[in-house]
């Protein structure tokens, strides 16, 4: 599917879940269950409880999404 489908939005991760899943609160009261996508884990880059990230979710499954980007 191309990134173009995908919806980005604004969360806050509220667990870290093991082998790389998160789950995410997004603003509008929704938990997301998220997984880091393959370019943040490449660079190394930690996500942690309580960071501002940037998810790309699916229009199709709106329960799971991929985490594209951690705001400092």
């Amino acid at each position: 599917m191309p990134r173009a489908d995908f919806i980005e939005t604004e969360g806050t991760v509220i667990r870290m879940r093991g082998h790389g899943f998160y789950t995410v609160a997004l603003a509008n009261g929704h938990e997301v269950l998220a997984r880091m996508s393959g370019r943040m884990s490449k660079n190394h880059i930690r996500v942690i409880q309580d960071d501002r990230v940037l998810l790309a979710i699916s229009p199709a499954d709106w329960s799971q999404g991929r985490i594209v980007y951690r705001f400092k």
